[in-house]
């Protein structure tokens, strides 16, 4: 059946993502255009069914980002952002004990003091409203899912989905034909692992210069605390236990609102042992006897989970291309040991925005936005990056223990002499590339949820108020489904069934095939983490956009 063609709309910038990078160009246009007395045309489309519907982080953020973008926001009744942090704790944790790190033993870097504690997807649906305010036009719940290109090969815009095909592949009743969006510039922030940058990333070689990504797998959880268990603005941040030394990750807490805590688990995916759960690690690290006392008297109201971009400085890839860029997590802009990558998400849509009305401002359209690229290193978010670019890498080579002892050393070694005694570390294999044949490891055996502290991925799931139309292609791929089984299954015995935070993935006895069992994908419960994209160890599983507004809705987090 021939598709009908699709409609079109002309834009001088098309935005891929309503998150803080994409909101934060779309705004930046809309400013550099009132100040140069031209007008801009800026759309932003975003998946969520929502603008932050999809967005989850801790989160503690830097508001240097914001203080840029919109210097009067602190004193707006409608700010998202009204708990400072008052306190700052780092511990690390063994089985049943633990200590309290001085914070003078932490680079001032680390320090969270002049932070704000709060919700990111509450920070977003702001931006949002400011955007539209400003001219800018959102489109939630259309998922970008094709970039166009002109006859020269530049990116010329995004296409959304198409609506209504079924399962088979053909066309419902109620089939809709995707929208063509196009822009003299295309700008992509689609957060960690987005499918149209993966793809953009392959087709301009824009990783040919730079270290490969690395990943953690960040999975949370939103409590409502009892009155005498809740401190306004107290930050705290655990490593150690109950990971193993040789796995890296760690976790945070943080009091904000009205006897709000946010707590999770943050799971670096290039761990070895294919047992390994970060759901159930984040589980257990709730049952410390140093962490436990928190949730007496307390009610557990939301969940979700996401991929975190870990390369930093080393791994950030060429960010332009002819006709686009990327910003934001698409870019790699997190600093791991800070645990905070929105602000200079923000920063970096800012630049983009720079570079791109420059462009318009002269008549150009569809070329490579050389001051953006050229200038990002020497800007806040360069030094923000390589002040800790060696944190990961002596984490990741030497384990908890030693590496963080030396990734301490080189950022005061950093901050005080200017210069790394490290010089620049590569980050060794990629993710997917570090697991051991199940053959080669002692099984990790967890603990039954309690129902009360601890708890099961499918009640998690159901929090995160994640939906999918049931009768659509699948947006979970498997390329072979006969290596799955021979590798994935066989040799590594099935991690997909537990690296998955939402239930996604499971082995089946199933008497009717020839081996036994299948491989039954779960694909309604799918909470867009990307984990299985990363870190299947064949690289056999692509996440691609489900069909419009589909996924997590998550409030407050």
């Amino acid at each position: 059946m021939a598709l009908p063609e699709r409609e079109s709309m002309d834009f001088d910038v098309v935005v891929v993502g309503a998150g803080p990078a994409g909101l934060a160009t779309a705004i930046r246009l809309k400013q550099r255009a009132a100040e140069i007395g031209e007008e801009i045309s800026v759309v932003v489309v975003e998946k969520g069914s929502e603008v932050g519907a999809h967005i989850l982080s801790g989160a503690v953020i830097d508001p240097i980002g914001l203080d840029r973008l919109l210097p009067e926001w602190r004193t707006d009744p409608e700010r998202p952002l009204k708990t400072e942090v008052q306190r700052d704790e780092f511990m690390m944790l063994t089985k049943n004990s633990g200590i309290t790190l001085p914070n003078l033993f932490f680079p001032k870097l680390m320090s969270n003091h002049g932070n704000f504690v709060g919700s990111l997807s509450n920070t977003c649906k702001y931006l949002g409203a400011q955007a539209e305010a400003l001219g800018v036009e959102i489109y939630p719940g259309f998922p970008a899912s094709e970039v166009l290109f002109d006859e020269n090969g530049a990116v010329a815009g995004i296409a959304t989905g198409d609506l209504g095909i079924g399962k088979s592949g053909e066309p419902r009743d109620d089939y809709t034909r995707g929208m063509e969006l196009r822009g003299k510039y295309t700008v992509f922030g689609e957060g960690a692992r987005g499918n149209l940058t993966k793809g953009l990333i392959q087709r301009f070689e824009l990783n040919r210069h730079s270290d490969h990504f690395k990943y953690g797998l960040g999975v949370k959880e939103l409590w409502q605390l009892a009155p005498g268990k809740f401190e306004p603005g107290l930050v705290q941040h655990t490593m150690g236990w109950p990971l193993p030394n040789k796995a890296g990750g760690g976790s945070w807490l943080y009091h904000f609102d009205d006897h709000l805590l946010s707590v999770g688990f943050v799971t670096h995916l290039n761990y070895e042992n294919p047992t390994l759960s970060p759901f159930e690690e984040f589980q257990r690290f709730k049952t410390h006897p140093m962490i436990a006392e928190t949730f007496e008297g307390a009610k557990r109201i939301g969940y979700g989970a996401r991929a975190i971009m870990e390369g930093g400085w080393q791994s950030v890839p060429k960010l332009v291309f002819p006709g686009g860029c990327l910003v934001g997590c698409s870019a790699g802009f997190v600093n791991v040991p800070r645990i905070k990558g929105s602000h200079n998400a923000i920063l970096s849509g800012m630049q983009a925005a720079d570079a791109i009305a420059d462009a318009l401002k002269a008549g150009r359209a569809g070329d490579e936005l050389t001051a953006y690229e050229a200038g990002w290193r020497e800007s806040p978010i360069g030094q923000d990056l390589k002040a800790v670019r060696n944190v990961k890498p002596l984490w990741s080579k030497y384990g908890t223990l030693v590496g963080v002892g030396l990734g301490g050393i080189d950022m005061w070694a950093t901050s005080i002499l200017g210069a790394s005694p490290f010089g620049t570390l590569s980050h060794g294999k990629p993710d997917h590339a570090c697991l051991k044949p199940l053959s080669e490891v002692t099984p990790i055996v967890y603990p039954k949820p309690d129902g009360k502290l601890t708890f099961d991925r499918l009640s998690s799931v159901y929090l995160s108020n994640t939906n999918h139309e049931e009768d659509q292609p699948p947006h979970l791929k498997v390329r072979d489904m006969e290596l799955q089984k021979r590798s994935e299954h066989d040799v590594y015995g099935g991690p997909s069934g537990r690296y998955c935070p939402a239930g996604v993935y499971e082995w089946v006895e199933d008497s009717s095939t020839s081996d036994g069992v299948r491989y039954q994908i779960n694909a309604q419960n799918c909470v867009h983490c990307k984990t299985c994209d990363i870190k299947d160890p064949n690289q056999n599983i692509d996440w691609v956009t489900p069909e419009g507004p589909g996924g997590p809705n998550y409030p407050n987090m």
